[in-house]
């Protein structure tokens, strides 16, 4: 089932006019650099966080851990451009990226470890052991 657009001429000019002025006026997506996707998940020990990293050189991304939040930075490489081609579509983003997640437990920074492998960074972080219980039991003195 298809819908029926009316016609409007006016908008349609308006529509070309932004055409035309697209490549001139920066837009917002110019100003953000590239956030990389996450995929976080854990099992009873761990907290796992994979990212892709194609394109990117593992030994320039930084990664930390501070307060449960996991930090990944870095920067992708940047290929001089060459000015005589003509795009017909550039979508490759190049330049510095940041992510910052919030890990879903409490967890040991200090024991983190990374691994990156056919384009995709795994991170392990080691969850805190949580303290077990003890029961206590009470003695009482009966002497009086």
């Amino acid at each position: 089932m298809s819908s029926i657009i009316k016609w409007a001429p006016f908008l349609e000019s308006f529509e070309d006019m932004d055409k035309m002025f697209e490549g001139f006026i920066p837009t917002k997506s110019d100003f953000i650099n590239y956030v990389p996707a996450v995929d976080v998940y854990q099992d009873e020990n761990n907290v796992y966080v994979e990212t892709q990293l194609a394109g990117i050189d593992p030994e320039k991304v930084d990664i930390s851990v501070e307060n449960d939040v996991l930090i990944i930075k870095g920067e992708s490489e940047k290929k001089s451009e060459v000015e005589d081609k003509n795009y017909y579509r550039k979508e490759i983003k190049r330049g510095s990226f940041y992510r910052s997640v919030s890990l879903p437990s409490c967890v040991t920074a200090e024991k983190a470890s990374a691994e990156a492998k056919n384009g995709i960074l795994k991170i392990i972080i080691p969850k805190v052991l949580e303290a077990k219980s003890k029961m206590i039991k009470i003695s009482i003195n009966k002497n009086k």
